[in-house]
């Protein structure tokens, strides 16, 4: 893709340039961002499809049985260019690392974008809970010209850590509002269970958690929530009033057609607008990565 702008601005073909741009000339990442083709939410028609690919910045590099389906940078971000390249697909979910890769090489273009903001809950750490903003804060969001920050919220109630995320949650809420831009909280009710933290995904844990993470901040006028696709989506999405985009989570041996079943069956819900998906589309167990993702393109609109 040929830049619009001057050379020294120009967009890259490779990964062996995108390397050497960030040595050579690393301001050219600030300048692509001052001058991209921007979308807002209120460009679309309400309802979106987001891919995303903040997961690695967690340390969580597995899809499935693939431990590490994640490792190889360059081939996420093949799959990446191809997901956003399918017609559908509004915009992107990701970490500085992943969005400026995807920058130089003109994939951000007229895409709207959200940016990961709180990774310091290492995938496995005795301190997971613990989600410290380790990646974008208000500020930089606004600075890059992003739709908003994602947050990943987790409570466990016999980790007094959860008390620590749920205070940075909040001021990040109140960041990104005094921004007007929007903060998308993923909560979960969560535990610990042989050493790891287990997401309980019955729809009683997903109301309780919707109603902690909606009364986050001083404001919920710019508040979003990202929640997975349970049993009994009409009761669970009926504990909120705030616009909801559903996310994939791990595929591992589900059948993709019951996934998409339960995306069907959460979108038929009013205050249900998307999906935000990742793995299940960037890694689908037969690598259509485009059929995947234009059949997800193929529920929202």
């Amino acid at each position: 893709m040929e830049s619009t702008g001057t050379r020294d601005d120009a967009f890259v073909d490779s990964y062996e340039d995108v390397t050497r741009v960030r040595i050579e000339d690393p301001g050219r990442i600030g300048r692509l961002l001052a001058r991209r083709a921007r979308r807002t939410v209120a460009d679309t028609d309400g309802s979106m499809l987001i891919v995303a690919a903040d997961h690695p910045a967690r340390g969580a590099l597995g899809v499935g049985a693939r431990s590490e389906a994640m490792a190889s940078r360059t081939d996420m971000l093949d799959r990446m260019r191809t997901a956003l390249a399918v017609p559908g697909v509004d915009g992107v979910l990701g970490t500085a690392d992943v969005l400026e890769d995807l920058l130089l090489m003109g994939a951000l273009e007229d895409k709207v974008v959200f940016a990961s903001m709180n990774r310091g809950g290492l995938q496995g750490g005795s301190w997971e809970i613990e989600d410290r903003f380790t990646s974008y804060d208000a500020e930089s969001i606004a600075r890059a010209g992003f739709a908003g920050g994602k947050m990943l919220t987790r409570i466990d109630l016999d980790d007094d850590r959860t008390s620590k995320t749920l205070k940075w949650s909040a001021e990040a809420i109140d960041q990104l509002a005094a921004r007007e831009l929007i903060a998308m909280i993923e909560p979960f009710w969560s535990s610990r269970q042989g050493g790891r933290v287990v997401n309980d995904l019955s729809p009683e844990a997903v109301i309780r958690s919707i109603h902690v993470a909606q009364g986050l901040g001083t404001t919920s006028a710019y508040t979003w929530l990202k929640l997975p696709a349970v049993a009994d989506m009409a009761r669970v999405m009926d504990a909120t009033t705030l616009p909801t985009l559903i996310l994939g989570g791990d595929p591992g041996a589900t059948d993709p057609e019951a996934v998409y079943a339960t995306w069907r069956e959460a979108l038929a819900r009013p205050n249900v607008r998307g999906l935000v998906v990742g793995r299940s589309l960037l890694y689908p167990a037969d690598d259509d990565v485009r059929g995947a993702v234009s059949t997800a393109a193929s529920m929202i609109r």
